[in-house]
């Protein structure tokens, strides 16, 4: 199952009693355009106990077109990555 952000906004309503469904949705669209602002101006997001997402940026490189065999040049770019905490990691183990 893919958690999508309406179910996050349900469920910071439902576990916190004292705030309304628009202020639960209000803290989510805040806290993920704080992310992607950090994240856009090419800082790292830590998260403790969760993980860390890191800007990288990627150099121009030769690649080709799995279609037609054809080679290419990539443009360089910024990658997302995520690292996830030790915590974490440990967690989605156990199962």
């Amino acid at each position: 199952m893919t958690l999508t952000k309406a179910d996050i906004v349900r469920e910071v309503y439902m576990r916190h009693d004292d705030i309304t469904k628009a202020q639960a949705s209000n803290a989510v669209e805040s806290f993920l355009n704080l992310a992607k602002a950090v994240l856009i101006s090419g800082d790292d997001l830590l998260l403790s106990g969760f993980g860390k997402f890191n800007v990288r940026n990627k150099k121009e490189r030769k690649g080709r077109n799995p279609q037609t065999g054809s080679e290419l040049m990539l443009s360089s770019r910024r990658v997302v990555t995520f690292s996830p905490s030790g915590i974490l990691r440990a967690k989605v183990n156990e199962q």
